[in-house]
């Protein structure tokens, strides 16, 4: 009788410890900057879709929204306060929390490389720090920015031309003489249109998505910097609403994405044609290294101003120094 009703509790015990599993799963909410028809929001979409398929009972993901929902340069303050858990977003548009986040974009230096030098650790460290912030990675690796225009450069000189800007390469253009303004995605079109901007800093893909071709007449060669897109966590949702193996799952959810980075290289070369039959004329600046150089030394320039405190460590761990 007694074996019995310990079999009778010791079920009962496991009954319950199932029950407490199952309660244990965590909805994220999240957003993107990237509307759901853009091109940087694909990755992210397979993200979300991996993980509700794969974490059931553990971690899911409800999409609260894009740009529509929240403006990109309040998201950084959204995933501060815990408004949000995660986004699909980019450093740049919370540089005004965390300057040092630009060199996510400098960098050549890979995403593997930075996981092994100290470089990964060195970024999410000062996310925590100064923006209650997990990095947990990046979405892109190597695609170039490139500047778009409706006129045509003289070499170098892009004097008297307004470009949308980013707070990224702001120095850069105003030190090839261009006007940069602040301008969020979804307003790019309008702004075109209306003459507000001549041109716009933009990567070497997704502006089909966003419908900026229409407006589009120039693409300047060579690109420049390393377009950074990555998924930002807020830190107390990290640190106390996930056990260990939820964040060990989601871990390898980002180990997925990065292992895909060939993908968008592909898709680069394919974009460059799709963009020259569409009458996009590619335009060469005077002196291609030139160029790359000075969009380098004016971004690590700011850096070293915003943050003197990492700045020597972010070179050498980003690549500053080269």
């Amino acid at each position: 009788m007694k074996f019995q009703l310990k079999k009778i509790a010791l079920g009962a015990v496991l009954g319950l410890a199932a029950v407490s599993a199952q309660g244990a799963e965590v909805t994220l909410k999240a957003v993107s900057v990237f509307n759901k028809d853009a091109f940087f929001f694909r990755q992210f979409n397979e993200f979300m879709n991996s993980v509700n398929a794969e974490g059931k009972g553990l971690v899911q993901i409800q999409f609260v929204g894009g740009p529509e929902s929240m403006p990109p340069f309040e998201v950084g303050s959204a995933l501060r306060s815990g408004v949000v858990d995660i986004a699909n977003t980019t450093a740049v548009f919370h540089a005004n929390l965390v300057p040092e986040g630009l060199a996510l974009t400098v960098t050549d230096t890979p995403m593997a490389e930075l996981r092994k030098n100290g470089g990964y650790e060195l970024m999410d460290k000062i996310h925590r720090e100064k923006a209650n912030m997990v990095w947990l990675g990046r979405t892109t690796d190597g695609l170039k920015y490139h500047v778009y225009s409706n006129k045509k450069p003289d070499g170098n000189s892009f004097a008297g031309m307004k470009l949308r800007s980013v707070p990224v390469y702001r120095a850069f253009f105003q030190s090839l003489g261009a006007a940069p303004l602040q301008v969020p995605p979804g307003e790019v079109f309008t702004a075109l249109e209306r003459g507000v901007v001549d041109g716009y800093g933009w990567p070497s893909v997704g502006i089909f998505d966003l419908g900026w071709q229409e407006k589009t007449k120039y693409r300047v060669e060579p690109g420049f910097y390393n377009v950074e897109v990555s998924l930002f966590m807020n830190q107390d949702t990290w640190e106390k609403k996930l056990n260990n193996e939820q964040r060990e799952f989601l871990k390898a959810q980002m180990a997925k994405i990065e292992a895909n980075y060939a993908k968008d290289h592909e898709l680069a070369v394919a974009e460059k044609k799709r963009q020259e039959e569409f009458g996009i004329e590619m335009v060469s600046v005077g002196n291609g290294e030139a160029f790359v150089k000075q969009a380098n030394a004016e971004a690590w320039k700011a850096i070293d101003q915003a943050s003197p405190k990492h700045a020597a460590e972010l070179r050498a761990k980003f690549g500053g120094n080269q």
